[in-house]
């Protein structure tokens, strides 16, 4: 048995998926417990971390012990002690960042989304097939706790034939004018990649098709609730893209269900996201963390509205979260990002199989992609897988 190093050069080190997941959550813990085993050897990350800002990134480098770091990309991807490029920074440099590193013969895996169309998708991983390099697409929210546990719920048959399905995700996110804005100037441009449907509904797209099968089609309308926003420097500017969605999915089962996103509306559930299933044999409701569930046989006979005989009754009360109870496996917590690197890392160096290949992002900008032309179509769009 060997320890080998793998160098990893990590464009965008200093933003905070890169810092507080990839870094903090993943890479920092495998290279602390000594490395991550594949076969007979052990296999450390060797970081380098790129970016443009010299002191943000020494900073990053001294908080974690990482002895290199540079802001020269061309020079990095040059470097052939590290064959892995890794990017977490702006969207809309992505792709171009990504047929460099190919170029340069490296190995990728990327945040999302993996290309602004498909079709762009599709030649960057033509391209890195041709080379045979291995490629990913970091596909996390799959492996959140309560996310795990749907799941689990889903292996074991819990639900019987599933007949439809929610996912409801958001918050308010000021406009600057009111309030200073929780999210980047970006998120709401088009020049910049920005949007809705590319921002989450790539998410979306792994963790329901993770979980319950294909998508056949999907019918959506997206719309712009906020038209008017002040950036990072004090400058107004009119939103070109969507901050609000609904989407309709059919499924390859037969289930149907609903995807309800939103930058635009105030929480009042479990979670910021929460997504339920229902089925012949009972539902189940998750957030992030946690998961609840209702069996067929605990279901309540509920024969409709209760609204009273008059004002004396109208305080009448049913907490039908009661008849739900919390599901846990006790399965045990792993930081979702890790998850990526510990099959992206046996990909590269042993050439194990890893599900979250380039394919798979392309099929996450897909559903991003069919639920814009949807809304622009007013109609139904097909969902069959790319080829």
């Amino acid at each position: 048995m060997a320890t080998k190093q793998l160098g990893i050069i990590l464009n965008g080190a200093t933003g905070r998926i890169c810092r507080t997941q990839h870094i903090r959550g993943s890479l920092a813990p495998i290279i602390a417990e000594g490395g991550l085993k594949v076969g007979e050897d052990t296999i450390v990350p060797r970081l380098l971390l790129a970016g443009r800002n010299e002191d943000r990134l020494a900073e990053v480098a001294k908080e974690f012990g990482i002895e290199n770091w540079t802001t020269d990309l061309d020079a990095a991807l040059a470097d052939p002690d590290y064959p892995v490029f890794f990017d977490a920074a702006a969207t809309h440099l992505r792709l171009d960042l990504l047929h460099r590193a190919v170029d340069a013969g490296k190995h990728i895996y990327t945040e999302k989304p993996i290309a602004p169309s498909v079709e762009d998708g599709l030649a960057l991983m033509r391209r890195a097939d041709e080379k045979g390099l291995k490629h990913g697409a970091v596909e996390d929210k799959l492996f959140l706790p309560g996310f795990r546990k749907l799941a689990k719920l889903m292996d074991d048959g819990f639900f019987g034939r599933v007949v439809s399905f929610k996912l409801q995700f958001g918050w308010w996110v000021f406009d600057g004018i009111e309030a200073e804005s929780q999210r980047p100037s970006w998120n709401y441009k088009k020049s910049g990649g920005g949007g809705l449907l590319s921002d989450m509904h790539p998410h979306w797209r792994y963790v329901i098709e993770g979980i319950l099968g294909p998508i056949t089609q999907v019918a959506c309308a997206a719309w712009t609730a906020q038209p008017e926003r002040i950036d990072e420097d004090g400058n107004r500017y009119n939103v070109d893209v969507e901050d609000a969605t609904t989407t309709i999915l059919d499924m390859d089962s037969g289930a149907r269900g609903t995807i309800v996103s939103s930058w635009a509306t105030r929480v009042r559930a479990d979670d910021l996201v929460t997504f339920q299933i229902d089925g012949t044999g009972g539902s189940a409701v998750a957030g992030l963390r946690r998961c609840h569930v209702q069996s067929a046989a605990d279901t309540p006979r509920i024969e409709g509205f209760n609204m009273g005989a008059g004002p004396e009754t109208m305080d009448f009360r049913v907490d039908y979260d009661d008849h739900w109870t919390e599901f846990d496996d006790s399965l045990a917590y792993k930081n979702p990002y890790r998850f990526g690197w510990e099959g992206f890392i046996p990909h590269v160096v042993a050439d194990a199989p890893f599900a979250h290949t380039l394919a798979a992002g392309i099929r996450d900008v897909q559903l991003a992609e069919a639920c814009l032309r949807a809304s622009d179509s007013r109609s139904w769009v097909d969902m069959a897988p790319v080829t």
